[in-house]
């Protein structure tokens, strides 16, 4: 395999989807639907959980909140059974006592089949915060773990620098497919960012061992060897791991499908980049590390 020779094209189709998902939070943003789905964990509103007692379709439970609140929902989740999720902008106590109302007398259920809550705004910027400092906090950590681990502080900027191509992928895809963006997202951004680093650490612990036959500056020759070797072992892990998250997605409700879509984003493009990212991004910063010492000794 020729990794490091046609760094360019690897690298290349990475930068490709990353744009993609950019260019899709632009186009969301610019249509007016938003960047993202945000759900009102990050927005804030109004939750309305009701148990119908019957089959309903979303469409018609939607059109029914559409006609007493003159919007439509930002969200609507079918769970168990005959449950259904609304999730609106903030309802006012006279505007949620009409869609409780009007459900009551369309499907015959009293007021104990409601739950309704309101989230706060100052809840949903909290979210935000957490989402992106969990996200900050396991990057630094990693950085931190994976440079003491090899010695080598380009290997550990170089798995953060892979860690962050696949956050930005997994992210993009919440804006392509239009996947609510709730508390999930913080779930499954950490989720893919374990999966990936495991993989990408197996890669360089065999680019360690290999130092010793092949020779430390060999850059190339390590990567393309070591990726190699552990080709097999990394395809095939990942392909049982998707297979077991796509099952989830196909049989699963609406709030289990919504975690493991992303979740099978993040497992594809992770093993592309532990297999096709992370060493060419160790081999060129080793590469200039190497000259700049060389140029030094000059």
């Amino acid at each position: 395999m020729h990794i490091v020779k046609n760094r360019a094209i690897y690298l290349g189709i990475s930068i490709v989807l990353i744009v993609l998902g950019i260019a899709s939070m632009i186009f969301n943003a610019a249509t007016g639907k938003g960047a993202f789905n945000y759900d009102i964990q990050f927005t804030g509103g109004t939750s309305i959980q009701v148990d119908l007692g019957k089959p309903a379709t979303d469409d018609e439970v939607a059109a029914i909140v559409q006609e007493v609140t003159g919007e439509a929902p930002a969200q609507m989740q079918s769970l168990e059974g005959n449950t259904k999720l609304i999730k609106t902008k903030s309802l006012d106590e006279e505007t949620r006592n009409a869609v409780q109302d009007k459900l009551m007398e369309e499907y015959g259920v009293d007021a104990s089949a409601f739950t309704i809550q309101d989230v706060s705004g100052t809840i949903s910027n909290e979210m935000k915060r957490t989402a992106a400092l969990s996200i900050i906090v396991a990057c630094i950590a990693m950085l931190i773990y994976v440079s003491i681990r090899f010695k080598d502080f380009s290997t550990g900027a170089s798995a953060v620098i892979a860690l962050c191509h696949d956050a930005l992928i997994v992210l993009g895809s919440y804006a392509l497919f239009r996947i609510p963006m709730n508390n999930n997202f913080i779930a499954a951004i950490l989720t893919v960012l374990g999966y990936s680093i495991n993989a990408t650490i197996v890669i360089f612990d065999r680019v360690r061992e290999n130092r010793r036959i092949i020779g430390r500056t060999n850059y190339e020759a390590l990567i393309d060897t070591s990726v190699k070797q552990t080709l097999t072992r990394s395809l095939f892990t990942s392909l049982t791991t998707f297979f077991t998250v796509a099952c989830l997605y196909i049989f699963g409700v609406d709030s289990i499908k919504q975690f493991a879509l992303p979740i099978s984003v993040g497992i594809i493009c992770g093993t592309y980049s532990s297999i096709f990212v992370a060493g060419n991004i160790w081999y060129i910063l080793s590469t200039v590390k190497l000259n700049k010492k060389k140029t030094g000794k000059k």
